[in-house]
């Protein structure tokens, strides 16, 4: 899907002057959050964005995520729809050192997300997380490449559009529920240092094999 299509060219216009973290992982933390609970307005995803310990984008910027919010969940709610669900990355036009890296961040954001909604999986849904923090952990080398050619991405990129379809059709909450909102009791971790700490394991060398699929 082109960067018009797919609305990447959208996010990045919208989110111009906003460097906290890139878009593609922006739209994997929106993801996660959007199979757990209803849609939120503007002060709901500003909530989440200060709890998190981001700065907050301009109004222009979280109305996109409140629209696309909504429309993730509302396809994410139904097995059917939920198969017209995709990562936000960019399209083949771009190099594919580029995309491989959007990709890396969308897993990142989703598994952040996936913590911040609390959801419950089955020992399958987390052995599916558990292969997509593999994707999230791919590092580049010395010349900032991806060691995978178009055939390996693309794998990569069913098999991570994937989880979100598998793991849709959820009884949802109120994002005001969630406990990253209400307050945290004092021997659970914050937000921040739960980022801080998925951030290290991402650091951590890894080697994925992105061809080796299960028999």
């Amino acid at each position: 899907m082109n960067d018009d299509l797919s609305g990447f060219n959208d996010w990045t216009e919208a989110f111009s002057t906003w460097t906290d973290v890139s878009i593609s992982e922006l739209h994997g933390l929106m993801s996660a959050l959007m199979m757990a609970c209803y849609p939120t307005d503007v002060a709901g995803w500003s909530a989440i964005l200060t709890e998190l310990s981001f700065t907050l984008p301009d109004e222009r910027a979280i109305q996109l995520l409140v629209e696309y919010g909504e429309d993730v969940s509302f396809a994410l709610k139904d097995k059917d729809d939920a198969y017209g669900y995709e990562p936000l990355v960019p399209d083949d036009e771009h190099e594919l050192s580029e995309r491989f890296l959007a990709l890396k961040d969308w897993a990142g954001g989703f598994i952040t997300g996936l913590g911040v909604a609390e959801m419950t999986l089955t020992d399958d849904e987390r052995e599916q997380v558990s292969d997509l923090a593999k994707i999230a952990s791919i590092r580049p080398d010395a010349e900032d490449e991806f060691d995978g050619d178009e055939a390996e991405y693309l794998y990569l990129f069913e098999f991570a559009r994937m989880v979100p379809v598998s793991l849709s059709n959820r009884k949802r909450k109120n994002m005001a529920d969630l406990s990253i909102i209400k307050g945290l009791s004092p021997d659970r971790l914050t937000a921040s240092e739960v980022q801080k700490a998925q951030q290290a394991k991402k650091e951590m060398p890894f080697t994925f094999d992105a061809m080796d699929k299960k028999q």
